[in-house]
């Protein structure tokens, strides 16, 4: 068995985030002032410059950091801001750009952070979510795709900083030998190491 293999590939994430970005574009068609997208770092990143680039009217964008996995890639517990936004957000309509949603403890945490700022209203996006490992109820509006519980990485999703430019989404099959051994998915991703395989 392969260490890790394709669960969504890159033509169908392609597709679905042009898909979520006509969505926004059609629910925030309206608003008086352009609405806020909030990317969550650093997981949410490649999602939200995507999004961003096929969404058809005026939006703005802001970044904030969050401190909430353990290494070994299951949830911490413990959820803390390293990074704020910047942009005064009360009044505005605000939509929390997530990578994926599990627990969603984070999610809840940065929905109570955001919800003190006085937002007009308050929405969530995220790439991927992972319903059944909830453990608190979050509202999350606009979704990409639901998955297993899984671990993945790809497009944006690491390992320990690895692994985040696939463009793919990877499902992990042994995470523990992962966690082991972190150039485990080197050799089938990049059969010489230095030289990027090409796309498919």
């Amino acid at each position: 068995m392969p260490p890790a293999e394709i669960l969504i590939a890159r033509s169908s994430i392609a597709a679905r985030v042009r898909a979520l970005a006509s969505a926004l574009s059609t629910a925030y068609a309206s608003t008086a002032q352009p609405p806020v997208l909030i990317s969550v770092l650093q997981g949410s990143a490649l999602f939200t410059a995507d999004l961003m680039r096929s969404i058809a009217i005026d939006m703005a964008v802001d970044f904030i950091s969050i401190s909430s996995y353990a290494h070994s890639g299951s949830h911490s517990g413990v959820v803390k801001i390293v990074k704020d936004v910047e942009i005064d957000l009360s009044d505005r309509d605000v939509v929390i750009v997530e990578d994926i949603v599990d627990t969603g403890l984070t999610l809840n945490y940065l929905r109570r952070s955001l919800t003190e700022r006085g937002p007009h209203s308050l929405r969530t996006i995220t790439l991927l979510d992972k319903t059944v490992r909830r453990l608190v109820p979050v509202p999350v509006e606009f979704v990409g795709f639901e998955i297993p519980d899984v671990f993945v990485v790809g497009y944006g999703l690491d390992f320990q900083g690895r692994y985040r430019n696939v463009g793919d989404i990877l499902v992990v099959r042994d995470l523990a030998r992962l966690v082991n051994e972190p150039d485990l998915l080197v050799g089938s991703l990049w059969p010489r190491r230095g030289q990027r395989r090409q796309p498919t």
